[in-house]
């Protein structure tokens, strides 16, 4: 199995943009082990619901900075059984529909900002009839200006995988509170083989990075969706 990694195009066809922004979110984090301050970019959980909460709690969902780590540990646990089993829940974490405002044309498939992907309903359950693996799109709350705007979902992209340690540079170990430990892309990722699924056609690894089987790519490619999106093939050992 080839896997291939998703980017956007240096000159798109399409005009559409977005501002980035969801409804809620983990707040950033100042640790009191390695003192850094910081939150995560690229993981985001759109179908999480938290308007049953009080509009008092829905507040400290916002984006801001939790000087309290307790409070952060706090916040994190009430959320984590609405996302889904198992994924980390990192400081800045994206929760609920996206909300910002959009404006122009968009193409098939949406790659706007590089750890987010976007379609049209249309294209979407046309892919999923394709019997792909793992596609979950949810709704967004764009706000566009014309009076019938597209339908656009959010993929939810769970995270697998890794990198393999040889493409990686030296770097300190995690934080052992917060687990930051100031990754930063290498310019030729490889993938470490062993850990990539097999029961996802599309997928997150080291957050801002969306991954696509072959078999994701030569559907995209049949159906004339791959515009304004450059699929790169990693190697994988």
């Amino acid at each position: 199995m080839r896997f291939y990694w998703l980017r956007s195009v240096p000159h798109p066809r399409y005009s559409g943009w977005y501002t980035y922004g969801h409804k809620w979110s983990l707040p950033g984090v100042h640790c009191p082990a390695c003192h850094d301050t910081w939150a995560a970019t690229g993981h985001a959980y759109p179908s999480v619901d938290l308007s049953h909460l009080p509009a008092s709690e829905q507040k400290k969902y916002l984006p801001r900075v939790e000087e309290d780590y307790a409070e952060f540990e706090r916040l994190r646990e009430q959320v984590r059984p609405l996302v889904p089993p198992g994924v980390p829940l990192w400081p800045g974490t994206q929760l609920g529909p996206m909300n910002g405002a959009a404006q122009g044309e968009f193409a098939p498939l949406v790659l706007v900002n590089s750890w987010e992907l976007l379609m049209w309903r249309e294209r979407f359950e046309r892919l999923q009839a394709e019997s792909l693996m793992g596609l979950k799109g949810c709704r967004t709350e764009l706000r566009f200006r014309k009076k019938s705007p597209p339908e656009l979902l959010e993929m939810e992209l769970l995270p697998r995988g890794e990198l393999h340690p040889e493409c990686l540079p030296p770097r300190p170990p995690p934080c052992p509170k917060c687990g930051g430990d100031g990754f930063k892309l290498p310019d030729e990722p490889v993938l470490l083989e062993a850990s990539l699924p097999q029961d996802l056609d599309l997928f997150r690894l080291a957050g801002t990075m969306i991954l696509a089987t072959e078999r994701f790519v030569e559907t995209v490619r049949r159906l004339g969706y791959e515009q304004d999106i450059a699929f790169r093939e990693l190697s994988a050992r």
